[in-house]
């Protein structure tokens, strides 16, 4: 397959790839964590001591927030419109082929890949120069295929959309038909869970908190999005714990009342002889700003230490190697989580018989 061709493939093995990655070193660089053995109350998560804290957020870049200066560049698929002007019967609709020409009229094909639509008119009248005197062409681009973002999730229609001029990621929620909601007791209730939702950008999730952006409509987190940019907004009726890194089965966990990190480590089919057991996290909350505990897990098997409660919508991580600094490791965490993630509901997407890759977090109409 040509390398500019996109290639699904690749994000999976992206996937695969960060399921079982460790981050080397022995140092332990003191960081913001949360006791895991403390009993959470309340609507937010938190405790009476106030001993949750955060692990430190990215930034938004000014940059995501203008769009680009750039020309849409042509791929395979995108259709024009072409007409050599005053001379009839040449006006057609055509596109741009997989091997990344056109052919029309008395062309051989004309690569016209990643060429602006002016460039591309150019290249073309150049050539049909050698046919015609003086060719003036008209083109116009009638359909967009080649760009497209992935927007999935609890949307009333999810799918994949063409990137046919600038857009932001409200404008493409909207394409989306807006998050799907259903009445409960006479209310209307959306059904996406927004802080665990994403936007993943070239395998790595940009900070974007779409609870601010959808509920609050801070307007600084609608950024402008790039070719194969993926949505995700999951749905809030689920409840699993994840379970990733060197276990032998990565997977979600149903949660249940009560439920442990031995249990749920269980449950994906006990740890790989290489795992560093001493340094297990558990990530909790928002995926923007997540709170992070380290659990000695093999202190937790011995006796030697209590077995962790978890809470639905935990991501457990069992790595292979000590983590360098808590920020770091949170952040390894997470893109780990939303690179499988959407490895699985991508896949889904594009093959209904798709088997998944470590994680599955299939949709609950």
């Amino acid at each position: 397959m040509n390398a500019r061709l996109f290639n699904w493939g690749s994000v999976v093995g992206i996937a695969l790839a960060a399921v079982g990655l460790g981050l080397a070193g022995c140092a332990v660089t003191k960081g913001p964590s949360f006791d895991p053995r403390a009993k959470a109350v309340g609507a937010g998560g938190t405790n009476a001591s106030g001993i949750f804290t955060n692990a430190t957020a990215s930034k938004i870049k000014p940059e995501w927030l203008v769009p680009s200066k750039e020309p849409y560049r042509l791929g395979p698929g995108d259709k024009l419109e072409l007409e050599l002007v005053g001379r009839t019967g040449t006006r057609t609709t055509t596109f741009v082929c997989p091997d990344g020409k056109i052919y029309y009229d008395l062309l051989p094909g004309m690569d016209v890949w990643g060429l602006s639509l002016e460039e591309a008119r150019h290249a073309l009248e150049t050539e049909l120069a050698k046919y015609y005197v003086r060719p003036q062409l008209s083109a116009n681009l009638s359909r967009v295929v080649s760009k497209r973002v992935w927007v999935l999730g609890r949307l009333n229609k999810s799918g994949l959309f063409p990137l046919d001029g600038p857009m932001t990621v409200i404008e493409a929620i909207s394409r989306a038909g807006g998050l799907f909601t259903s009445r409960f007791n006479g209310t209307t209730e959306e059904l996406a869970d927004l802080n665990h939702s994403f936007l993943i950008r070239g395998g790595e999730m940009l900070p974007i908190d779409f609870k601010k952006l959808l509920r609050e409509g801070d307007t600084a987190q609608n950024i402008y999005l790039e070719p194969d940019d993926f949505i995700y907004l999951p749905s809030s009726l689920s409840s699993e714990i994840y379970v990733l890194g060197a276990v032998n089965g990565p997977r979600p966990v149903g949660y249940a009342d009560n439920i442990t990190l031995t249990t749920a480590i269980a449950k994906a089919l006990g740890t790989s002889p290489q795992a560093q057991l001493t340094h297990v996290a558990i990530v909790r909350g928002s995926l923007v700003q997540p709170k992070i505990a380290i659990v000695d897990f093999n202190a937790i098997l011995k006796g030697r230490a209590t077995d962790v409660r978890l809470e639905a919508r935990d991501i457990v991580y069992v790595p292979l190697s000590p983590y360098r600094t808590i920020d770091r490791y949170a952040k390894m965490i997470t893109d780990t989580f939303v690179r499988t993630v959407a490895a699985n509901e991508g896949g889904h997407a594009v093959d209904s018989k798709f088997g998944g890759v470590g994680v599955s977090s299939p949709l609950t109409k």
